[in-house]
């Protein structure tokens, strides 16, 4: 059984809206690699050698933080009291 518009349950293509594109259009072109994106992503060598020094203050911060004398006994005192339950 045909209609007027085709076969039954046929799809029919979408138009696409004509004017400027919509911002998630927009948002889409931008973010998938098509031409036109911006020049500007990713980080630069200083962004990299920054993030880099934050990443070792840190650690070195942590690592002192863990290695404190409250630290270490709470955790001794919690692995001993971990390994020493009864199942």
């Amino acid at each position: 059984m045909e209609h007027e518009g085709g076969a039954v349950g046929a799809s029919r293509r979408r138009r696409l809206p004509k004017g400027p594109p919509s911002r998630s259009a927009a948002w889409f072109a931008r973010w998938s690699g098509r031409p036109g994106r911006s020049s500007d992503c990713g980080m630069t060598t200083s962004e990299y050698a920054v993030g880099t020094i934050a990443a070792c203050a840190f650690a070195a911060v942590l690592y002192k933080v863990v290695n404190s004398g409250p630290v270490m006994s709470a955790m001794q005192s919690m692995i001993e009291s971990a390994l020493d339950a009864k199942f």
